[in-house]
């Protein structure tokens, strides 16, 4: 990293410019996922949609603003999580199989909203609820079985996560085994993702929350970036060690948990778009954090959009497209590039 630093020194406005243009290629994407779909919206009635000169009945803005808009935003904001919540987990675990998913946080979250749809409740507050305290409980799970006296161990956390996602992956597959068949439908959509039910409320509470934790996060990006080349190295370069591993480690886990009780489960957008940012503009989590979580923004919107029209009018959930393009890019990364998960 050090070699890098010396060749292109990173500065504030390199991180701002390309954000931007990230920023410009994400509304590209929204706007045209906007117009795209089972009923296509032509780029007039777009046009006159924004001027203001649609006639107020013309189901355009009702497609538009109740269906498509709530549903891309939501899209966005998840990648958005889910890619920087990946970058973060590599960084603390230094590992580059880490994601949003190897805690078991997301198992937490899923294994709430089966319970919540197997007991009847509603997807607009119930089974978000949940989820979210699934999610919670299986914070404070990692928190007291993976810390130990000396603190917080990656392998610790590795070993308990995978525990804590064995445990609940049985208990959601005893509910399943048991639901009916008008509720086994929704379930399964939502263990592989599911977008459809998607609203402004809980965007409105979700944007925030995702937007100060990415603050939160960049404001540890030079302590992260000394994490990678290991704890002792950046213990003697002055990072609290133990405090940065378990505010991020906190800050991510409830940012997942929130995102995946609103979104259902979503697979390797958390590992691939980071490894894509990384090997494009190197390992200084100052450019990596908003390339990264921009980037993932980006890709699950275009993601969504493929899973609600390949098979037009009904529609894959969107974790099914993730996983069909994220597994074989996999794939060929470890093929490719073995163990050189950081650019150096």
């Amino acid at each position: 990293m050090a070699e890098m630093t010396r060749k292109e020194p990173l500065t504030l406005s390199r991180v701002i410019w390309v954000s931007a243009i990230f920023c410009l290629c994400l509304s590209g994407v929204a706007s045209s996922a906007l117009m795209i779909g089972t009923a296509e919206v032509s780029l007039s009635k777009m046009a006159a949609l924004v001027t203001g000169t649609l006639p107020a009945d013309d189901p355009v803005r009702l497609i538009v603003f109740k269906i498509r808009l709530p549903r891309i935003l939501l899209a966005g904001l998840a990648g958005f999580s889910l890619s920087m919540g990946g970058v973060v987990f590599q960084a603390l675990l230094r590992n580059p199989l880490a994601d949003p998913f190897i805690l078991g946080v997301s198992s937490g979250a899923a294994f709430g909203a089966i319970l919540g749809i197997f007991l009847g409740f509603t997807f607009s507050l119930g089974i978000p609820s949940m989820a979210f305290a699934g999610a919670l409980f299986t914070v404070y799970l990692i928190l007291t079985i993976g810390a130990k006296r000396s603190g917080i161990e990656s392998s610790s956390i590795l070993l308990t996560g995978v525990i804590i996602n064995a445990f609940f992956t049985a208990l959601i597959m005893f509910f399943i085994s048991f639901a009916a068949d008008s509720r086994l439908h929704a379930m399964l959509y939502w263990l592989y993702g599911d977008l459809s039910q998607s609203r402004f409320g809980p965007l409105i509470l979700l944007a925030p929350v995702l937007f100060f934790a990415f603050a939160l996060l960049f404001a540890y990006a030079k302590d992260l970036n000394l994490l990678t080349a290991g704890e002792d190295t950046a213990f003697l370069l002055g990072v609290d060690v133990e405090r940065a591993k378990r505010v991020c480690l906190l800050i991510v886990s409830l940012m997942i948990g929130l995102t995946v009780s609103f979104s259902g489960l979503i697979g390797f957008v958390g590992l691939i778009i980071p490894h894509i940012a990384r090997m494009t503009f190197g390992a200084d989590h100052r450019l990596l954090l908003p390339t990264a979580s921009l980037g993932g923004a980006v890709f699950m919107i275009a993601a969504d959009t493929l899973a609600r029209t390949i098979i037009s009018p009904s529609e894959l959930p969107v974790g099914v497209i993730t996983a069909f393009m994220g597994a074989p890019f996999f794939i060929y990364l470890l093929k490719s590039r073995g163990s050189q998960w950081s650019r150096s």
